[in-house]
């Protein structure tokens, strides 16, 4: 006996009906074209894989995350991607094998356990681009460019930029000598801004004084580009990798204000997202009408040595829906619907109909005894015999 609730969905997993799906679909294949004029090659991993490659770098984050199933071929342990980066990082370099940078794209949906806390939703559609084999910052300002690019054709306003370097926190806790259960107590801390908390925990610390001062001021290193001159003097304390990552951030910076003048950027030295995962750069957009990241990205070299080959690699995803949620759906040109009558015998009218479809030209064809108007199948013309010939006319022209 079929449950009165039949049609009730997970919670967190949704239908896209049509209207959004054109939308969406609209907007999926805009961004993929773009990617490929960056020369971001297309690819589609499995929607399952082996759970080793999926919890591979960012994969321990993601454990909770990533639905679980043995498989009942080998035995194995399988999970449903939560997210492509992993895959795509394979790809690159188990399959690939260029010494030379590769760029990859993709779209797909992932599905996790645990619903986003603001967005709700445990499906979504993964889009991204990638890049490997090297290790500049011209590579970590190209995929910043055509994530600013992605967020302009999607219509995204008020585009906000925040930045920093998950390298300077990784600096600071090995010049200090801070065990991994420090390390992580720390982490958390930040992540939370709870300064009173840190403020006691730091004290515990048997760490120079001039680093518990360093520890402290963390989270008010944040801001505009002034910040970077303001690390720049508190950190100063003859760490190579500390200034070589306030430089790269001060170049960002420069490179953004020349390209993008109206572009919002802020740095915040104590947001370490991806912080198990990312080694440099870290970067997010956000705008003023949703309560989180819309697009984020960074750098995460050596990812691929799990898979026979590190190498560089920096990149960038977002969820489509989301987008699509930010898009203006007016701005989607909707095709030309022809209602043609229906009729087995009339050779001319299948012919016209070919010919419209093969043109582009959406056309419903009627069945015969159905119920339902051309005006309610959603067509704004009719095919019409005139003078033997089939004609498409509007329909408030009959």
């Amino acid at each position: 006996m079929q449950k009165k609730d039949s049609w009730l969905l997970p919670e967190g997993i949704t239908e896209v009906l049509p209207e959004q799906a054109a939308c969406l679909e609209s907007l999926r294949r805009n961004l993929l074209d773009t990617f490929d004029c960056w020369g971001y090659q297309l690819v589609i991993p499995p929607f399952v894989d082996f759970l080793d490659s999926l919890l591979t770098g960012s994969g321990h984050d993601l454990d909770l995350q990533t639905f679980k199933l043995t498989d009942q071929l080998s035995g194995e342990m399988l999970g449903v991607r939560a997210d492509m980066t992993p895959q795509v990082a394979r790809i690159d370099a188990h399959n690939l094998k260029h010494e030379w940078p590769t760029r990859l794209c993709y779209a797909g949906t992932t599905l996790h356990t645990l619903g986003d806390p603001l967005e709700k939703t445990r499906s979504p559609m993964q889009i991204g681009a990638e890049l490997y084999g090297h290790a500049g910052i011209e590579s970590d300002y190209e995929v910043i460019q055509l994530m600013l690019e992605m967020l302009a054709i999607s219509g995204v306003q008020n585009v906000h930029l925040d930045m920093g370097h998950v390298g300077i926190y990784r600096a600071l806790v090995e010049q200090a000598g801070l065990s991994q259960q420090q390390e992580a107590e720390l982490f958390d801390v930040l992540q939370r801004k709870a300064r009173t908390e840190l403020a006691e925990l730091v004290d515990l610390f048997a760490v120079p004084q001039q680093f518990k001062t360093i520890f402290n001021a963390l989270p008010k290193l944040n801001g505009g580009v002034e910040v970077l001159a303001k690390a720049g003097e508190l950190l100063d304390i003859g760490n190579h990798d500390i200034r070589t990552a306030l430089q790269d951030l001060q170049n960002i910076a420069r490179k953004l204000q020349q390209d993008y003048p109206s572009l919002t950027v802020s740095f915040d030295l104590a947001e370490l997202r991806g912080y198990h995962y990312h080694t440099g750069m870290v970067f997010a957009a956000f705008v003023p009408t949703v309560g989180r990241e819309i697009a984020r990205g960074g750098r995460y070299d050596n990812i691929g040595a799990v898979f026979g080959r590190a190498r560089p690699a920096t990149g960038f995803s977002a969820d489509l829906k989301v987008l699509v949620s930010l898009f203006d759906s007016d701005a989607v040109s909707v095709a030309q619907t022809v209602f043609a009558p229906a009729s087995n015998d009339d050779s001319d009218l299948s012919h016209a109909i070919r010919d419209l479809r093969a043109a582009g030209t959406r056309v419903i064809r009627q069945l015969p005894g159905q119920q339902g108007s051309a005006e309610q199948l959603g067509c704004s013309a009719i095919l019409e015999k005139h003078d033997q010939q089939w004609l498409v006319k509007p329909l408030g022209s009959r």
